[in-house]
């Protein structure tokens, strides 16, 4: 059985605190999570299953992404640690999955089932997830509707510079929007 450290579960209780949960329903939580050691590729949840857990990250990255019957790859987001990785849309609705959740390497997480996020003590912590949620939505819109692809580029760079230090150009280029080639490029171009 994998173990919490005393850092890793320290971390996940300020995470916990921020989202509004007093100390009393922290330590309640406790009981409930599971710390997982992951490899790359090992799948959380699988494409059109029922999602059960989240997935607080403590190192290491995932990603939730749609797989076409063609073989296709659409990547609907990143997980860093820090993060609480779950389908929204799944969660609320109780809805399959569109979308598989993975490992893209080496990763530490804590599973936490969703299923506390109902009860009345939770309230706080589902409230603001819900509004960190809708404004991350927003913001995406905001990025890839009113930004050309170089600004895009840009923007990662400036704001989430940890994406560009640890996601490969295929992965970049597909969340902004353009091929691995253009990608090529218009880093070919910035860096003149």
């Amino acid at each position: 059985m994998v173990s919490i450290t005393q850092e890793e579960m320290t971390f996940l209780s300020h995470f916990l605190a921020q989202l509004g949960l007093d100390c009393k329903t922290i330590e309640a939580s406790y009981s409930h999570i599971k710390p997982l050691s992951l490899s790359g590729a090992d799948v959380l949840l699988e494409q059109n299953s029922q999602q059960e857990y989240g997935y607080f990250i403590l190192s290491g990255i995932l990603r939730a992404c749609h797989y076409g019957e063609q073989g296709s790859e659409r990547c609907k987001e990143f997980y860093f640690p820090g993060e609480l990785c779950f389908l929204y849309t799944s969660w609320l609705t109780r809805a399959p999955s569109q979308y598989q959740i993975e490992a893209l390497g080496k990763a530490r997480v804590v599973q936490i089932p969703l299923s506390l996020l109902s009860l009345p003590q939770w309230i706080p912590a589902q409230l603001n997830l819900l509004k960190q949620q809708l404004l991350f939505k927003e913001q995406k819109e905001a990025f890839l509707l009113l930004k050309t692809p170089e600004q895009r580029y840009l923007h990662l760079l400036e704001a989430w510079p940890l994406w560009v230090e640890k996601l490969n150009n295929i992965q970049l280029a597909s969340y902004i929007g353009i091929s691995p080639v253009s990608l090529s490029r218009l880093k070919a171009r910035l860096s003149l």
